[in-house]
């Protein structure tokens, strides 16, 4: 019989490359790993790694063991939430993890309804960057996510997650008031010559300006770094810059900035691990989720259908108007 812990080292070499970086993820030492993964060799009775330079890679036969293995363990999550269910009530730890702007206004309603109405829940909460979001869904470390990507950025599908969709969003680009823009013309072209705040290299963020700016047809002069929205509006207000914001992360912009919104979409899901999402507390959280979005007001004081998603809390009440 194969050892499920060690099928779950070898997924992750697979995932990872190198014995050294699952050691560091399930903090085990590099030896310890390859003493595992050498024992999973002599249960199969077949080669699963060989030597590849100073490493080690997956044979054909260990690719397809981690197949089976991604199988495997989403058919123990679902018997997890078979169990979860058959022993009624909602109690327990669920740990969610969420990028900021969906903490400021999604995420919030959502706890107060679900510690309102699952009293013996224990949530808790982690704030990071989306691209983070599914190493720590497998290792474990968060049950329930918000991940987010963007129509000219799609992000590939993670075999060993579910999702489901939440909300739309429209992206605004976020320039100085006062810079000129022709609403019958192309909003990026305008500001092809400007400075520009973008996210930290590697985050979601960075890459999408970028490649927006690739597809209007220029390469953006970037200036300044910039991973909270706040900041980056601030800057914007200050002259120093224009960069793009979604609509969630607009909130109750500075004065000096007018937001201008483009096609780009951005595209929020609820992620979990692949056959867990009939477990009664992530069935619990995802429901107080889409409650949440579904009743997140747009500039008109509206709420919105959680789908398509309006231009969230802005308006008059904010003395900003979104510019077409």
């Amino acid at each position: 019989m194969l050892d499920v812990r060690r099928l779950r080292l070898l997924r992750d070499l697979a995932r990872l490359g190198t014995i050294a970086a699952v050691a560091e993820t399930h903090t085990y030492t590099p030896s310890a790993v390859s003493q595992q993964l050498a024992a999973l060799q002599r249960e199969a009775g077949v080669a699963l790694l060989e030597r590849a330079g100073r490493g080690v890679t997956l044979t054909p036969t260990g690719e397809s063991l981690v197949r089976h293995t991604e199988v495997i363990l989403a058919a123990l999550e679902a018997a997890e939430a078979t169990l979860a269910a058959a022993r009624g009530g909602l109690s327990g730890t669920v740990r969610i993890g969420a990028y900021p702007s969906a903490v400021r206004t999604l995420l919030l309603p959502a706890l107060v309804a679900l510690a309102r109405d699952q009293p013996a829940l224990d949530l808790m909460v982690t704030e990071l960057d989306p691209v983070a979001v599914p190493a720590a869904l497998r290792d474990r470390r968060l049950d329930v996510a918000l991940v987010h990507d963007y129509d000219i950025v799609p992000v590939e599908p993670d075999p060993a997650l579910d999702s489901t969709p939440l909300l739309d969003e429209t992206v605004f680009i976020a320039v100085p008031a006062g810079t000129e823009h022709d609403p019958a013309g192309d909003p990026m072209r305008s500001v092809r010559d400007a400075d520009w705040i973008v996210g930290s290299q590697g985050t979601l963020c960075h890459a999408v300006t970028l490649h927006a700016c690739e597809l209007a047809g220029f390469r953006p002069n970037v200036r300044h770094h910039a991973d909270d929205f706040a900041a980056m509006l601030a800057l914007v207000a200050a002259g120093q810059g224009v960069g793009l914001v979604p609509q969630l992360a607009v909130g109750q912009p500075p004065g000096g900035v007018r937001l201008v919104p483009l096609t780009v979409r951005r595209r929020t899901r609820i992620a979990y691990r692949k056959g867990a999402g009939d477990h009664p507390a992530v069935a619990a959280t995802v429901a107080a989720l889409r409650t949440a979005a579904a009743t997140t007001p747009d500039e008109t004081g509206r709420t919105t259908d959680g789908v398509r998603g309006g231009a969230i809390k802005g308006g008059a009440a904010t003395g900003w108007t979104p510019q077409g």
